[in-house]
């Protein structure tokens, strides 16, 4: 694929939320450090957008999420416990995610939606094209989708939204899209976006999930945007205005993902997920597979 469009290397990940679904878990932790088998899910989040190629990390935060940018920072005090123990394995898991990549905070303040935190990107990301990654969103490394919209997003400008097509009964929960062919099967152009239709009025199947590919031009429809549903600027709605004109941002196209995703946003999901992952470890996997089915069969 022809390359056209500047290398994208910055990433913004929105974790200003309050998780209210996890209460009371949620109430002096922040939800994305709430654990998924032994690490916390924001670290898979950056874990993503580092094996895409993006090491400049830019979280938007607020007040209670000092454990984000502890967790990726050192920690001498445990690690120097750990060298004096000789805990090699130990000491490695503590360093992976202070070595992942650069990190940048910046506060919300005031928590106006999604767009408003894309927004408060701007005066870091500048006028290049960068990346969005949703915290409740894990996509698995062995399905590379982020590594997939980049490389669309440089070949043919403009923004890349990631998409999943979901039974129509579930189209009310997300942002849905009307979508054209492209010449690419994974790849269709997208003309219009509905935030949480109902069903009736879906005009796909295609929702967007998680993670998106902006072009800077963004922020000055955002800016401009007035707050919609639920009160809050949604992104969904800018991203409305790109696809309506193409001369703004350049084009808005779609990947669809048929990959592994585990959505940790939900507490049903957020189980389903850990068992998910954990079947599929090594180190874990026989044991707790073999325990899992007795549980289900024996004891339940």
């Amino acid at each position: 694929m022809t390359q056209l469009h500047p290398v994208i290397k910055k990433a913004v990940i929105p974790a200003a939320g309050l998780g209210t679904r996890f209460l009371p878990a949620t109430k002096a932790t922040p939800k994305e450090m709430l654990p998924v088998v032994d690490k916390p899910a924001i670290q898979y989040v950056v874990e993503e957008a580092v094996s895409a190629g993006l090491d400049d990390i830019l979280m938007i935060t607020g007040r209670n999420k000092r454990a984000l940018e502890d967790h990726f920072d050192r920690n001498y005090e445990l690690e120097s416990a750990l060298i004096a123990k000789g805990d090699d394995d130990r000491l490695k898991k503590v360093q992976e995610s202070s070595d992942l990549a650069t990190m940048h905070y910046v506060r919300q303040g005031d928590p106006r939606g999604l767009g408003h935190a894309v927004l408060c990107a701007e005066p870091h990301v500048g006028d290049e094209p960068f990346a969005v990654l949703l915290g409740d969103d894990l996509i698995d490394p062995r399905d590379p989708l982020l590594r997939r919209m980049t490389e669309i997003q440089q070949s043919a400008g403009g923004t890349v939204v990631a998409l999943m097509e979901v039974d129509p009964s579930q189209v009310h929960l997300y942002g849905c899209a009307a979508v054209e062919p492209t010449d690419e099967a994974d790849v269709v152009r997208i003309t219009g976006l509905v935030e949480k239709p109902d069903a009736a009025d879906a005009p796909s199947n295609y929702a967007v999930i998680g993670r998106y590919v902006l072009d800077p031009a963004i922020f000055g429809i955002l800016r401009e945007t007035e707050p919609g549903r639920g009160g809050e600027i949604q992104l969904t709605d800018a991203l409305q205005k790109l696809a309506a004109d193409e001369t703004v941002g350049g084009p808005v196209h779609g990947v669809v993902f048929r990959g592994r995703r585990y959505d940790t946003g939900d507490r049903g999901d957020y189980l389903r997920a850990i068992v998910r992952l954990a079947c599929e470890r090594e180190d874990l996997g026989p044991e707790f597979r073999t325990w899992l089915h007795h549980y289900v069969t024996e004891e339940m």
